[in-house]
């Protein structure tokens, strides 16, 4: 269990040092760095839902095959 946990611990103390290196590292300034972050997020957001919106425009289409008897 100690071994489990020390992984853990390390896995999360490794990450937050990665991110603030990232941070201090980054060529650009804090605020265009939070748009960049912002534009990428809303850019992901919207994929997303496109194919969360194909997707279920698929299942829909062969649901109405189904119930149509149609193969």
């Amino acid at each position: 269990m100690r071994k489990i946990s020390s992984f853990i611990t390390g896995g999360i103390l490794g990450g937050l040092l990665g991110s603030l290196l990232i941070v201090f590292i980054a060529p650009s300034s804090g605020k265009e760095m939070r748009d960049q972050l912002r534009a990428n997020f809303k850019s992901l957001i919207d994929e997303l839902q496109s194919a969360g919106e194909q997707r279920r425009q698929e299942l829909e289409n062969e649901l109405a095959k189904l119930r149509s008897g149609e193969e």
